[in-house]
């Protein structure tokens, strides 16, 4: 009986390192991956600066003030 479980934990052990080694294979990107998110993340960013310019830019504010008065008025 304590054979059948020793053998049982093994298998166990083996199958979890196993499982781990191909988990670690697929995380692994090749570098066409890697530059496509590198492009991906250097867009998003130059879209998020645009944004940025757009609201702290003191017209944008001044348009969302007179469109807030309109609101008001209408209701």
């Amino acid at each position: 009986m304590t054979a059948v479980a020793i053998v049982a934990i093994c298998a166990w052990a083996l199958v979890s390192i196993i499982d781990n080694a191909k988990d670690k294979n697929r995380k692994k990107l090749n570098s066409k991956e890697v530059d496509a998110y590198k492009t991906e993340i250097a867009e998003l960013k130059e879209r998020v600066s645009v944004l940025e310019k757009i609201v702290t830019d003191e017209r944008y504010d001044l348009k969302k003030q007179f469109a807030d008065l309109e609101k008001d008025r209408v209701a």
